[in-house]
């Protein structure tokens, strides 16, 4: 039977809500994710306290407890403006004439012989972290003096602290430096060298499960490189081209918007070139993207954009003159038949469907892609379909859709089609044009 040590261990936390706690990770993970990493953590921490010799275990929270905290802690709230008052009020609350040893939740690599209380010769013990700060903070009383006023959450609250307590008259006790997890990369340390931990477990799963929305929201926002591959993890290079899409519209791309009949719907429009050169030509449009900062870049450049997918309601439908699928966008989905379908609602009866099609005649893939980051992480597979001109042609019959044009400029591949309600005219009437 484990013997009882007399003395209180208190964790200090908040409650992992999404967007309340680790926003640090969130340049790499969703809230959610962050919020999950966050939970992670504090459960691997409450388990090692839980494991610790102790009299007392108290979780000193922001929030509300759930369903991940274990049997054996008395919770109280949080009070007190400021970190520092908060610790203070922690101690307060916690005091029964034992030693004290308050720890956070952000180094869930602890080991429950970290969390003793044999400090013979010591009124205080501290155990600083990397970044800085500190991960651990041991008092035999309760005493404000030691906690208010040192500022917290920087690079050297841990010194402060210390100095602090060396002020006071107390004899400090270090115990080990810790890294806590604040950013991606030390979670990315903790899950390498604490590979048993249930936040590592986690982090190694997420890394593996990316929404794409978010690897290409990082991609264009700059934090990372991003790169589209096939199931098979070869790239593919035409949807690999974030620089020359986040650039201003090339001779290609003008060749292209010359065909053009205003007003123009731009799907997924991404950061917003295509819409900004119709817009300097004086011709009406509009994109629309799944992509938030995709919307932002193109809004910010002066051009309109709406943040929508396009099976949703949208402006205008039949009587746009032009809606355009560039980049490959005939992939959006991974079902080209619908969205050509889709296309055909939203322009005139005689209106223009704009495609970039494969340089591939004969290309007909319909299998998803997977989003890769320079970060590490890999998204889910995302529906796609890369389809060179033969496919779209066969495709566009069964939209009520004929062609009228395909050309070729550099390395890209072009299809005009138009809207029709009568039977789908046949490939043979396709003018071939050569810029």
């Amino acid at each position: 039977m484990k013997e009882t040590v007399k003395g209180t261990l208190i964790v200090i936390a908040k409650e992992p809500v999404p967007g309340r706690v680790k926003t640090r990770l969130q340049s790499e993970f969703t809230a959610q994710e962050a919020a999950a990493l966050a939970r992670a953590s504090l459960v691997d921490t409450l388990g090692a306290v839980r494991a610790a010799r102790a009299s007392r275990r108290i979780l000193a929270l922001d929030g509300d407890p759930g369903p991940w905290l274990p049997a054996g802690f008395t919770v109280v709230g949080q009070r007190g403006d400021g970190l520092d008052k908060r610790i203070a009020a922690a101690f307060e609350d916690a005091y029964d004439g034992s030693p004290m040893l308050l720890v956070g939740m952000d180094t869930p690599q602890i080991r429950p012989e970290l969390l003793g209380f044999q400090w013979a010769g010591y009124d205080a013990v501290l155990g600083l972290t990397e970044d800085g700060g500190y991960w651990c903070l041991g008092l035999r009383t309760p005493d404000r003096r030691a906690l208010v006023g040192v500022p917290m959450s920087t690079e050297h609250t841990g010194r402060d602290q210390l100095q602090r307590l060396q002020e006071l008259g107390l004899r400090v006790g270090m115990l080990p430096t810790l890294r806590d997890m604040d950013t991606p990369r030390d979670a990315a340390y903790l899950a390498a060298e604490f590979p048993s931990l249930r936040v590592s477990r986690l982090y190694r799963r997420l890394q593996h499960a990316a929404h794409p929305g978010l690897l290409f929201e990082q991609a264009l926002g700059g934090t990372a490189r991003v790169v589209a591959t096939g199931i098979d993890g070869r790239t593919v290079p035409a949807l690999s081209e974030l620089d020359r899409w986040t650039a201003p519209a090339d001779e290609v791309d003008r060749l292209a918007l010359s065909r053009c009949e205003g007003p123009v719907l731009d799907i997924g429009c991404g950061p917003g070139r295509i819409v900004t050169a119709l817009a300097e030509r004086g011709i009406p449009a509009l994109g629309v993207d799944v992509s938030p900062r995709a919307v932002k870049l193109t809004t910010s450049r002066g051009a309109a954009a709406l943040h929508r997918p396009v099976q949703d309601r949208l402006p205008g439908e039949g009587r746009w003159g032009s809606v355009l699928l560039m980049d490959g966008n005939i992939g959006i989905g991974g079902d080209p038949v619908d969205l050509l379908r889709r296309c055909a609602e939203l322009v005139r009866p005689d209106g223009l469907v704009l495609v970039e099609v494969d340089p591939n005649d004969d290309l007909d893939d319909t299998a998803p892609i997977v989003l890769r980051s320079s970060t590490g992480r890999r998204s889910t597979p995302l529906p796609w379909a890369r389809v060179g001109t033969r496919a779209v042609l066969r495709y566009a019959r069964h939209a009520n859709l004929h062609p009228t044009e395909d050309w070729r400029a550099g390395h890209r591949a072009f299809l005009a089609l138009r809207r029709t309600t009568s039977p789908a005219l046949t490939p043979t009437t396709l003018c071939t044009a050569q810029p």
